[in-house]
């Protein structure tokens, strides 16, 4: 998979590891906004390419808190209002030729560098770092964590044993004189 990372260098994307246990205790935003407020995404919100005050670096916030970084997890899928635009070279802009992505973490060189991504359908990925600022994109899906599969997989569980018990009784009344 290929990575822009503008100036015209690549990098080998990660693949994103859905469902592992571990995903919500790394640390979830690039390295270079720890040190800016932070909180999870939610499905359905509308996010906005920002630069954040203190840092150069970009990422995405709500409209409605533009100096919240909103962290996002590998395998997370966005829509764009527009085809997604990025700063390949020093003041020039490309367009991805998408309005859907999925956001992933690359491998960085160093850990100082920036890991958040966005892969899209062409298998192209570009640095999150490097989107042009004020687009909106919804937050279409999450991935699935290993948690919420074992509550999905406990519901089904419960509902079978219930249809169960309730197959079971309405063959005993069938019996009974």
């Amino acid at each position: 998979m290929i990575v822009d990372v503008g100036q015209g260098s690549v990098r080998q994307c990660a693949v994103p590891s859905l469902g592992c246990a571990d995903q919500w205790r790394k640390p979830m935003c690039d390295y270079s906004l720890h040190a800016v407020a932070s909180r999870p995404a939610k499905v359905g919100e509308t996010l906005v390419t920002s630069s954040f005050y203190g840092t150069s670096t970009r990422g995405f916030a709500a409209k409605q808190e533009p100096g919240v970084a909103v962290c996002l997890l590998p395998g997370t899928e966005l829509a764009f209002e527009h085809d997604v635009r990025y700063n390949r070279f020093w003041l020039s802009t490309k367009d991805a030729g998408f309005r859907v992505a999925h956001f992933c973490q690359i491998a960085p060189r160093a850990p100082e560098q920036h890991r958040d991504a966005l892969a899209f359908p062409d298998g192209n990925t570009v640095l999150v770092n490097l989107l042009s600022e004020g687009q909106h994109a919804r937050v279409v899906q999450l991935p699935v964590t290993r948690q919420e599969h074992s509550a999905q997989e406990h519901s089904v569980q419960e509902h079978s044993v219930s249809a169960e018990k309730a197959s079971t009784t309405a063959a005993e009344l069938e019996m009974t004189p």
